[in-house]
C-alpha cells in the first residue's frame, strides 16, 4: 500500500521544520557522529563535585551519571604537549614539545609535518571548529588553527592571559578565524555563547567536530563576583578559583543545552577532562589524595578528572577504572568517523573505545606519561617507574605558566640540565595509587625492565625545542600579528 501526504500537509511539515531545526534529523545524515571534545585548563582532581569535592559541578556531575567515567585517565604534565598529544595521537617527545609550554615568544609550534585531528576528520566530511585556547604556536601564519584544519577559529593563542582584557604580556590576544577580534567580556561567557552560536548555525547534513579547550580555570585567578560569592568560606586564591570552576560548569551546561535544543545531543559524543593536574594543591586547587600537582609526573601531575557521553552508545554510570592516555582519542575518533589511520608518522594512541563501550581491557601494555632530558615515567601494567618525578617538564622558566621550562640532552644523562645520578622511583599503583610507597629496591628486576623500556622511548626522542625569552624582546600589539613598522 503506497501512502500518499496530501500537498498541504506536506507544505505544513516543512514549514514546521523550518521554524523548528530541532525536529529535523538528530544528526548529521552521514550517519556519523558530533564530537564535543571539552578541555578544561589546570583543574584539580578533586575540584568537580562527582569526586566529592566541595566546588559545586552540576553540569559535569550530570553527564558524568550519563555515561562513562574515565578514573584512570592519564594525559601530559602541563599544557601544550597535552594539546599536541591530542590533535595527533602521538606522545609529545616526538613533537619536540616535551619539555613545557609554547611561550608567547617562541619561534616554533606544533610541527607542520603532524596530521592533525581536525585535518583527518576533514576527509570524512567533518565541520570543525576551536573555541578556547590554542597554545600550540603562532609565529608564523602556518601555524595558525586555520591552516591547521580548523574551519572555525575563536579565542586565544597563548596561556595565562586576562580573563576581562584578553591581554597577554601587553600583547593583545583574542581573534575570529585567526584574525583580531574586539568582543568584550569574560572568556568563559565568550566561548560558551560562540559555541552556543555555532551550533545554532550548523548545518546538520554534516558532522560537527567542536573542540572546546577553555583557558579556565588556568591562572590568572579572575571571576565575576558573583560565581565566588557561594565560596566566602574559602580563603584567598582558592575562593576566586572555586568561582572559575562553577562558570565553566554553567558554560558547559550551556554549551550541552545548545546540543539538545538543536536536536543533537543524541548522536554527539561528548568528552571532558583537564590537561594536566591542579597546581598548588591545597592553596589554590585540590588533587585530592593523588600525589603532587601539575609540571610532576606522579599522579597528581597527570592524572585528570575525564567522562566520556554518548546517548545510546555509552552506558549511564559506567566507572572505567583502565589506564587510558589521551593520545587514544586521535585513533578512537578517526575509526568512529570512518577514517583512514594510514599515515606517515606512526601513532602512540590505541583505540579506546571497545574500553568504554563493552568493558574490556585497556588497549595499551604501558604507556609513557612523559620524557626529557631531566626526568621520565613509564606504567607497564600496575608498575609505574618515576625518575625525577617532580621536575617532569624540567625547570621552571616563567611564573606565568608555572611548572614549566627547557632541557637538553637525554633522560638521566650529564647533558644540559639532566642528572648524572636520576633518582628513581617504582609504585605498584594496584596496591598504592597514591605512590606513597617506593618499591625500587624491593623489586630491582622490575625497576629493570621498566628502565628499559624507558630507554627505548629515549632513543626516538626528538631533541626539545626551548624559547628563552630573548632580553630585547618586546611583545606585537596583537599576538599572531607583526606590528608595522
Amino acid at each position: 500500500m503506497k501512502i500518499r501526504f496530501a500537498p498541504f500537509a506536506f507544505a505544513g511539515l516543512l514549514a514546521l521544520l523550518a521554524v523548528n531545526p530541532g525536529l529535523r534529523a538528530a544528526g548529521p545524515e552521514s550517519g556519523k557522529p558530533n564530537i564535543l571534545f571539552i578541555l578544561a585548563d589546570d583543574l584539580g582532581w578533586a575540584d568537580v563535585s562527582y569526586h566529592g569535592g566541595e566546588i559545586k559541578t552540576p553540569n559535569l556531575d550530570k553527564l558524568a551519571a550519563s555515561g562513562v567515567r574515565l578514573e584512570q585517565f592519564y594525559v601530559q604534565p602541563v599544557c601544550s604537549p597535552t594539546r599536541a598529544a591530542l590533535l595527533t595521537g602521538r606522545y609529545p617527545m616526538r613533537h619536540g614539545l616535551q619539555v613545557g609550554v609554547v611561550r608567547p615568544w617562541a619561534q616554533y609550534g606544533l610541527p607542520l609535518e603532524e596530521r592533525t585531528l581536525p585535518q583527518a576528520l576533514k576527509e570524512a566530511g567533518y565541520i570543525t571548529a576551536i573555541c578556547g585556547k590554542w597554545h600550540l604556536g603562532h609565529f608564523e601564519p602556518a601555524y595558525l588553527p586555520t591552516r591547521r584544519g580548523f574551519d572555525h577559529q575563536y579565542g586565544h593563542y597563548n596561556g595565562a592571559l586576562d580573563y576581562f582584557t584578553h591581554v597577554r604580556d601587553g600583547g593583545f590576544d583574542w581573534h575570529r578565524d585567526d584574525k583580531v577580534s574586539r568582543d568584550e567580556g569574560y572568556t568563559t561567557h565568550l566561548l560558551a555563547k560562540e559555541c552556543e552560536r555555532l551550533i545554532a548555525a550548523h548545518d546538520l547534513a554534516k558532522p560537527l567536530f567542536l573542540y572546546v579547550p577553555f583557558n579556565a580555570v588556568h591562572a590568572p585567578h579572575q571571576v565575576p563576583e558573583k560565581y565566588a560569592e557561594p565560596y566566602a568560606h574559602l580563603k584567598g586564591p582558592r575562593r576566586t578559583y572555586a568561582g572559575m570552576v562553577a562558570a565553566m560548569d554553567e558554560a558547559i551546561g550551556q554549551i550541552v543545552g545548545a546540543l539538545e535544543k538543536r536536536g543533537l545531543r543524541k548522536n554527539t559524543l561528548i568528552f571532558f577532562c583537564s590537561d594536566n593536574g591542579g597546581p598548588q594543591p591545597g592553596v589554590v586547587t585540590s588533587n585530592g589524595p593523588l600525589r603532587a600537582s601539575k609540571g610532576t609526573l606522579y599522579e597528581g601531575g597527570i592524572r585528570v578528572p575525564a567522562l566520556a557521553v554518548w546517548d545510546g552508545k555509552l552506558k549511564p554510570g559506567t566507572v572505567c577504572n583502565e589506564p587510558l592516555h589521551i593520545v587514544d582519542w586521535y585513533p578512537t575518533l578517526l575509526k568512529l568517523a570512518g577514517v583512514s589511520l594510514t599515515q606517515k608518522l606512526p601513532l602512540d594512541g590505541r583505540d579506546l573505545w571497545p574500553t568504554l563501550a563493552e568493558g574490556k581491557s585497556t588497549p595499551h601494555e604501558e604507556i609513557l606519561h612523559n620524557l626529557t632530558p631531566a626526568a621520565g615515567a613509564i606504567r607497564r601494567g600496575d608498575w609505574k617507574l618515576v625518575l625525577n618525578g617532580a621536575r617532569g617538564t624540567a625547570e621552571p622558566e616563567a611564573k606565568p605558566e608555572g611548572g614549566q621550562g627547557r632541557a637538553g640532552g637525554r633522560v638521566g644523562k650529564p647533558q644540559g640540565r639532566g642528572r648524572a645520578n636520576p633518582r628513581a622511583e617504582l609504585f605498584n599503583l594496584a596496591q598504592d595509587p597514591n605512590e606513597k610507597t617506593d618499591l625500587s629496591e624491593q623489586f630491582p628486576d622490575k625497576l629493570k625492565e621498566l628502565r628499559e623500556r624507558l630507554d627505548f622511548y629515549a632513543r626516538q626522542a626528538v631533541p626539545p625545542k626551548s624559547a628563552p625569552r630573548a632580553p630585547n624582546f618586546k611583545s606585537p600589539k596583537v599576538w599572531g600579528q607583526k606590528d608595522e613598522e
